[in-house]
């Protein structure tokens, strides 16, 4: 009949209020005949004191101490108001006076690192000769890193990501809509596909929702967006790629221009960072003590360049590349640097790629042949969202997926489903992972997925 409440809920309200808690042992210190313990739930925690008197004995403080650290307990107890603030908890203003303890889980003696190695700053531990933990001991042992306070802030933030989108979409009128992993041909009509076996024959991992979302407009459903797992089987081992990812993708109709598409979009990105200001304050700054960064700056309405005067700033700024080049990941960098100093903002839309770097289903720029009505998204100068206006028209659609050398017969079912009748449209795919790297200032997208998965790892 005990009702466990929350660390985070232990504040000076609860003050003489005697509670149950559930939580881990994150750190134990014997002094005389008192135990001093840290308990730990998620990223909040809290200092508890045994001590010999009324409820508890020697017997009890000792084994206080002695309980390995990671271990959970229930511990039944008094919450204090402190005297001074308690440094290295979260919960600075009370401590809890323990009269009883129970082990729910006991941990093994020996960790495989320790959860203040792992959330100490680098430039701290290089400073101080205290250790720190590397990527790959943290991904080896993922479970226990994730019990870390940046971990947990981390993807309580990216849940929120995905929450904020939904929920925006939602309210401008979205379908949520479920598509296949498992399809006959490449999505994207490129090579960085997995193949697997199916039946007696071969499919693929999809690399977008790409064909099923457009198939969705041209079935009337106007306005839809998916979350999913996207593959992409690219021998890539840099710091912004994952061979499997979470996509956040919309597909919409408009009525006169891609540009509403566009702006619909880059809203929906703008009402997720507002909600991440509002709402994960908390995460954001738990974060920032290990990883110092500045915080994330966008405009309303978003800043909108064409291709042209990105390539034209970078060419002001020394870089030699030609008209219909593709941007290189320095390039992009470079170019996110000279718009915050431009502009002052960490997020902005490139606008009319060339038409010959987009995939094949790319709707060419009316006005000049060599442009598309496609468009990418930045985030601190890394791009976080590719789209475009998709051709509905099956006669260009051919033509274009001929010239991209695409076996026609492997999508007829796509072209087929723009052969009775369907809208102008245009969507986008956003990676999660990314978003959350960037909002954050991370370095690196393994740390914002919780079981990533690249060309080296397959495990956990």
């Amino acid at each position: 009949d005990r009702v466990l409440t929350r660390i985070k809920d232990l504040t000076v309200e609860k003050a003489d209020e005697v509670v149950w808690v559930r939580g881990r042992i994150h750190t134990s210190r014997a002094k005389g005949k008192q135990c001093f313990l840290v308990l730990r739930q998620q990223q909040f925690n809290i200092q508890a004191l045994v001590a010999v008197g009324q409820h508890a004995s020697k017997q009890m403080v000792k084994f206080a101490a002695n309980i390995n650290k990671e271990s959970i307990v229930d511990v039944e107890g008094v919450v204090r108001k402190a005297y001074q603030k308690i440094g290295g908890c979260t919960q600075q203003d009370v401590e809890l006076h323990v009269q009883r303890i129970y082990v729910i889980s006991l941990a093994e003696p020996r960790l495989p690192l320790q959860l203040d190695d792992a959330v100490r700053p680098e430039v701290e531990g290089e400073e101080d000769g205290r250790a720190t933990v590397n990527q790959d001991t943290r991904l080896d042992n993922r479970v226990i890193d994730l019990r870390t306070s940046t971990s947990q802030a981390i993807f309580c933030l990216q849940s929120g990501i995905c929450q904020l989108f939904r929920e925006t979409l939602i309210r401008k009128g979205f379908v949520e809509i479920q598509t296949p992993k498992i399809i006959s041909a490449a999505s994207e009509g490129g090579a960085n596909v997995f193949t697997v076996s199916y039946f007696k024959s071969s499919a693929y991992l999809a690399q977008s929702p790409q064909l099923y979302k457009q198939m969705c407009i041209c079935a009337d459903f106007e306005k839809v967006f998916c979350v999913g797992p996207v593959f992409r089987a690219e021998d890539s081992n840099t710091h912004r790629h994952l061979t499997e990812f979470v996509g956040l993708d919309i597909e919409m109709a408009f009525n006169y221009h891609y540009h509403e598409v566009v702006d619909e979009i880059a809203d929906t990105l703008v009402q997720i960072f507002k909600g991440l200001q509002e709402r994960f304050q908390t995460e954001i700054q738990t974060v920032n003590k290990q990883f110092p960064c500045e915080p994330f700056k966008f405009l309303e309405p978003t800043l909108r360049l064409e291709y042209r005067e990105g390539v034209a700033m970078l060419r002001e700024a020394g870089v030699e590349m030609g008209d219909e080049e593709d941007l290189s990941t320095p390039n992009e960098k470079l170019l996110g640097r000279l718009v915050k100093e431009k502009y002052d903002t960490d997020f902005y839309i490139l606008d009319k790629y060339p038409l010959a770097v987009r995939p094949f289903y790319t709707m060419p720029d009316p006005v000049n042949p060599k442009n598309s009505n496609s468009y990418d998204m930045f985030m601190r100068g890394e791009e976080i969202l590719s789209g475009a206006q998709r051709i509905h028209d099956p006669q260009l659609l051919t033509e274009r997926a001929q010239h991209h050398g695409i076996d026609l017969e492997k999508i007829k079912a796509y072209i087929d489903s723009f052969r009775f009748g369907a809208p102008p449209h245009a969507g986008g795919g956003i990676g999660l992972e990314r978003v959350t790297m960037l909002y954050l200032g991370l370095h690196n997208v393994r740390q914002t997925s919780m079981f990533p998965r690249d060309p080296k790892r397959l495990t956990p």
